[in-house]
């Protein structure tokens, strides 16, 4: 059984072929998907895709990138949104500056950064963290934020073995997809073979980062199984070994999902 814990099957990309694609996932192996909000707008669509389908929960949240969206109404809303029951956590949230350079801009995501954190706390909520060209900033907020009191996940992990074995002793989790096959991911195989498999989720970002040999192709949790085949045998461990405790990783972090497989 495979637990997919980071998609974004609201996205534009599944306008064609996304009901089929959904009511496959479970005869494929993918018994639980986390769908994550990152705009206001996605994070409505993510909701009523986890009121549809019974396997698929929801986290709330708004990306760094789209931080212009919130305000303290919009906030509210998303606090609503915490007491559904198939809400399971806020994100994806945290800090891009890939595409942000502007001093202003940057300050006032690790504002919302901060706040998504609080909201999470308040809620007793996990959150996913998305961190790209940000690490020390994020490492930092976190920090002053004692985010070892909130649970969590660093989402499509890009930085250093010795900066997620910090994340790690804080608490967090490490969420690896597609890019773990990619020949040129010196860094992140290095990372998996350097980090307990107890503390890895199996994540897709789907329709984005497809692994090989579907790369550039839109990715959907179907091609979970490549990004297995990969750990397994960068652990030297069976495809199977890591399937069962990345499930049990995720039910361990997702507290609101029952396991009923």
């Amino acid at each position: 059984m495979i637990f997919e814990t980071h998609a974004h099957y609201d996205d534009e990309q599944f306008d064609s072929g996304r009901e089929a694609i959904l009511a496959s996932l479970p005869d494929c192996g993918i018994k639980r998907v986390v769908n994550v909000g990152s705009t206001i707008e996605s994070t409505k669509k993510t909701v009523e895709l986890a009121k549809k389908y019974d396997f698929i929960y929801a986290a709330v949240g708004v990306h760094p990138s789209e931080i212009s969206q919130l305000n303290e109404e919009r906030f509210a809303w998303l606090r609503e949104l915490t007491k559904l029951e198939k809400v399971v956590a806020i994100g994806e949230i945290g800090l891009d500056y890939y595409w942000d350079k502007e001093p202003a801009v940057q300050e006032n995501q690790r504002y919302w950064f901060r706040r998504q954190m609080e909201l999470a706390r308040e809620t007793n909520l996990p959150i996913v963290v998305h961190s790209r060209d940000a690490a020390l900033d994020t490492m930092q907020i976190m920090k002053e934020a004692h985010a070892e009191e909130i649970p969590g996940v660093i989402h499509c992990y890009s930085y250093s073995p010795e900066m997620a074995k910090e994340f790690i002793k804080m608490g967090y989790y490490i969420g690896v997809g597609g890019v773990v096959t990619f020949k040129n991911a010196k860094k992140l195989k290095e990372t998996v073979e350097e980090i307990p498999l107890e503390r890895i989720l199996l994540e897709t970002d789907c329709p984005y980062m497809a692994p090989e040999p579907h790369r550039g192709k839109r990715n959907d949790s179907r091609f979970i199984p490549y990004i297995v085949d990969q750990i397994a045998q960068i652990k030297h461990i069976p495809p199977k070994e890591v399937e069962n405790v990345t499930w049990e990783n995720a039910l361990t972090l997702y507290k609101k999902i029952v396991n009923t497989v």
